[in-house]
This record gives structure tokens, sequence and C-alpha cells, in this order.
């Protein structure tokens, strides 16, 4: 990935539970940082500024502009244990939300986590 923009997917509903949580473990196993985010949360763009302040390309799922978004959020809480959003992802580990992002930023333990 030549770009620092995010990469926002988006596609057709799925069709079931199974299905969602193989597209949730794969995509948070394919990319270093996933964002599974709803397109007016402040804290989904707290989170996504922060990568953007780090240089690092994020893959964004808006689940607000998905037929399966709220399917996928469902899935993410058997997961994570939560359902707000963002789920944060980082090499295939959940790190939190907006908050707890910007809190590993502040701290500076988010970097080291984005290497390698």
């Amino acid at each position: 990935m030549g770009s620092l923009a995010s990469k926002v997917i988006r596609s057709p509903k799925m069709a079931n539970s199974a299905e969602i949580q193989q597209f949730i473990k794969d995509a948070i196993s394919k990319e270093k940082v996933v964002v599974f985010s709803k397109s007016y949360c402040p804290y989904c763009k707290l989170a996504k500024d922060v990568f953007s302040k780090v240089k690092q390309p994020i893959t964004v799922y808006e689940l607000d502009e998905r037929d399966d978004g709220s399917s996928i959020q469902e899935n993410l809480v058997q997961i994570t244990g939560f359902r707000t959003v963002p789920q944060v992802f980082i090499n295939g580990t959940c790190v939190g939300g907006g908050s707890d992002v910007k809190s590993l930023y502040e701290s500076g333990k988010l970097e080291p986590m984005l290497i390698g």
C-alpha cells in the first residue's frame, strides 16, 4: 500500500454469523491496523486521526455505511466483549477504542506496536 490514506471497505451483506465471524478474523489478520467505525462517531474520528498523525495506513470498515454493519457489530461483541465503536485492532489484537488509542499514542506505546 503506497498511500497513507485510509482504505474504506464496503461490501454486500453477508449471509450468516459464521460468515461474518470469518470476515472479521480475515480482516484483522490481513492488515496491520483495522478500525471498525461509524462515520459520524467522534471517538472513531479520534482513533483515525491518531493513526494519521503517526502516518500509519489503516483499513476502516464504516459499519453505518454497510448493509451488514449491525451484524458485524453484534459479532464483534463475541470477539472483544464490547459493542461500542471504534474497535481498533493492531496486528490482530483489539487495543480498544478511540480514547484507548489516544492514550497509547500519548504514552509513547502506540508507535512501537506498529513496528514490524
